[in-house]
């Protein structure tokens, strides 16, 4: 499904990053290393290297990741891509920060999977940055699953990264312009945590 998603001449969400990233561009610290899971074509992991980022970035679809590549090369930075299934992904390696967005594309069985190896891959310290859709974003049919047992709540972040510093965790409206995939007014969701130290 995805490799015939991405097999197009355009950026299905555009070229630009995600507006979430962008908004917390001050917390993508030069030199850090980043991950970026299910990165598509690659304007969120772009975006990390442009801002001074060591970045790994997994996707599974290689069409997305031709795209990535070659939108990598035309802003003059190297990520590293990764072909991968994230849902049997071993997540052997850890970042100062790992960043989902738009990756809701499993259920709550299988998010759960994703979220626990997600957390391992957070340094002692690290933090994790997810941007989503909430349920309510059924009713405006702009982008996402048409499940919203996929979607995010506050209370599902919350119990998923209990015990971790929350910085912020917001359902929120607004009007997205990201390519054909996100175009309209949207229920989303931002996620910010810290790791503990000792945790």
């Amino acid at each position: 499904m995805w490799e015939e998603r991405f097999a197009t001449p355009d950026y299905v969400f555009g070229r630009a990053p995600a507006v979430f990233l962008s908004d917390h561009a001050d917390l993508l610290t030069p030199g850090a290393t980043a991950l970026s899971v299910a990165d598509g074509e690659g304007r969120n992991s772009v975006f990390m290297a442009q801002r001074g980022m060591q970045v790994t970035a997994l996707e599974y679809a290689p069409s997305a990741i031709a795209k990535a590549k070659a939108l990598a090369g035309e802003s003059g930075v190297e990520v590293t891509f990764r072909q991968v299934d994230v849902l049997t992904h071993d997540w052997p390696d850890t970042y100062d920060l790992v960043a989902g967005i738009f990756i809701q594309f499993v259920g709550p069985k299988e998010r759960a999977t994703l979220f626990d190896g997600m957390k391992r891959s957070v340094a002692p310290g690290g933090m994790i940055m997810l941007h989503g859709y909430t349920p309510k974003q059924i009713e405006f049919g702009t982008g996402g699953p048409s499940d919203p047992a996929n979607m995010y709540t506050e209370e599902i972040l919350r119990d998923a990264f209990a015990g971790w510093d929350i910085l912020e965790c917001r359902a929120y409206e607004r009007d997205l312009r990201e390519g054909k995939g996100h175009a309209g007014r949207s229920a989303l969701i931002d996620l910010i945590a810290r790791r503990p130290e000792n945790g």
